[in-house]
């Protein structure tokens, strides 16, 4: 596919809050709240707005990917700078087609070249493992509580850098998503039904494990 990317304009503001709602639909829980993560993510301190990109097809937004700031400790309190992505969305239409990964190689070389220490991810290792992530445990680095959730998955940038010691991952707090506020968002959109797709059991168990 001959796709185009772009940062993202005020004006792709709801077409992308549209398409990550249609990504996510029923994914990894009857419904999505990632759409109402998309439109509160704009605002909040943690979001780097220079790392927001629009995938364009035919002149059509098919794909988008955000980034927030986020860290990791040692257990002497010294601070790791990261970064973290999500959520990645593709049109359902144009999904394993190459859109995501273009999205993703193109924003990892941008954080190569401004120097990022690292990206840290929480998904599923089949779609990231492909692009040089590892589990974090490789690197050991748990989630807050010392666990190493099975999708908590990081790209080494400054390599040799989490070497030698242990580290916890703290992602940004917008990603603590009020249930009912995007309740209340997502009655702004046209009616879907709710579905729980039994093959996402498994993944969703552990990513809300890793959330809660």
């Amino acid at each position: 596919m001959n796709i185009v990317i772009r940062r993202e304009k005020e004006t792709d503001y709801r077409i992308v809050e549209e398409l990550t709602r249609d990504a996510f639909w029923n994914l990894h829980s009857p419904g999505c709240n990632e759409h109402y993560l998309v439109h509160t993510l704009r605002n909040h301190p943690d979001f780097i707005s220079e790392m927001d990109f629009v995938a364009e097809f035919n002149n059509k937004i098919i794909g988008n990917i955000m980034y927030t700031r986020s860290f990791v400790l040692d257990e002497d309190e010294n601070k790791i700078d990261t970064i973290t992505f999500g959520p990645i969305s593709v049109l359902p239409k144009y999904q394993r087609k190459g859109v995501g990964s273009a999205l993703i190689n193109y924003t990892k070389e941008i954080a190569s070249n401004n120097k990022s220490n690292a990206i840290i991810i929480l998904g599923h290792p089949h779609d990231y493992c492909k692009h040089g992530f590892k589990n974090a445990k490789d690197y050991m680095i748990s989630d807050p509580e010392g666990r190493y959730p099975y999708g908590l998955l990081v790209l080494e940038l400054e390599k040799g850098i989490f070497e030698g010691r242990k580290w916890r991952y703290y992602y940004s707090s917008v990603y603590n998503v009020d249930s009912k506020e995007a309740e209340k968002f997502d009655n702004q959109f046209p009616l879907k039904n709710k579905e729980f797709k039994t093959s996402q059991v498994e993944f969703s168990i552990a990513v809300r494990a890793y959330l809660d």
